[in-house]
């Protein structure tokens, strides 16, 4: 597996489907502008908690619908996401809504664990103007199950 390195100073970044916020907290700790986001409706409350444990400020939230437009959210440089495609309609929601929170110059990054959507959610993003490339990870964890999957890149540059 290749080891990539997301350039992070000085970016504004989005964590989508944010769930109990682990990403974000530790992008939080790293100094990282982070904000988290869910559609979930205890989303807030599940990362506030594990905020509030680990001894941090608050993490700015926004709830993230990825099927309407969220106009409080903004534009972000970098997008992560982790096992957000498990809902059939998720490939074409997903990717609209990351288009449209996109700054011009975004880079977009989703850990996918081989959900059957991964691949039109790329097709949507390819016709979006997305660049795409891939790294496979599988690996054996210490109590002998695997953890297997794809890492998805993304990435629309501004036209010159």
């Amino acid at each position: 597996m290749n080891i990539y390195k997301l350039e992070l100073a000085g970016k504004r970044v989005l964590e989508i489907g944010c769930g109990i916020g682990l990403c974000s907290i530790v992008l939080h700790q790293m100094g990282i502008d982070i904000t988290a986001s869910d559609y979930h409706p205890r989303a807030r409350e599940f990362l506030d908690r594990n905020v509030l444990g680990n001894g941090l400020p608050p993490i700015k939230y926004q709830a993230g619908n990825w099927d309407r437009e969220n106009p409080q959210l903004g534009k972000f440089d970098l997008m992560i996401g982790s096992d957000i495609l498990y809902q059939p309609d998720h490939a074409q929601l997903v990717s609209r809504f990351i288009d449209r929170h996109s700054s011009d110059d975004v880079e977009v990054v989703i850990g996918d664990p081989g959900r059957a959507n991964r691949a039109k959610f790329t097709m949507n993003m390819i016709d979006l103007g997305y660049l795409h490339r891939f790294e496979k990870f599988d690996q054996q964890l210490q109590d002998g199950n695997r953890c297997k999957g794809r890492i998805s890149h993304y990435r629309r540059h501004p036209l010159s």
